[in-house]
């Protein structure tokens, strides 16, 4: 059974920074996309930053030139550096991943539970 976590979340004031952390564990053969989403009070959830296995990125435009996104294959790990945080940024945020879990199986999508991150004065 594959499973993501992740960890990092908390209260920052404006202008901070805070680095998320998700890792997969369980039955993993191989690890595709990975992502963040976040979802604000009353919002869709949105994408915010991918990454392939080879390490290409995409950013949402909210995002660009704020957050890092970054993946360890060896740690089963992605990360997600946040800088200059504004208020808008308050949401939870999840990881995602496309994930196969035997050689025999096809790739499928797993959630994290998700991770508060609050920007306050």
């Amino acid at each position: 059974q594959v499973q993501l976590e992740e960890s990092g979340g908390g209260l920052v004031q404006p202008g901070g920074s805070l680095r998320l952390s998700c890792v997969a564990s369980g039955s993993i053969f191989s690890i595709y996309d990975m992502a963040w989403y976040r979802q604000a009070p009353g919002n869709q959830r949105e994408l915010v930053a991918r990454i392939t296995v080879n390490r290409t990125t995409n950013y949402s435009d909210s995002v660009k030139g704020r957050f890092t996104i970054s993946r360890a294959n060896a740690k089963n790990t992605m990360y997600l550096q946040m800088n200059s945080l504004k208020p808008e940024d308050t949401a939870v945020y999840y990881c995602n991943a496309e994930i196969s879990p035997t050689r025999w199986e096809t790739k499928s999508d797993y959630w994290g539970q998700g991770t508060q991150v609050s920007v306050s004065s």
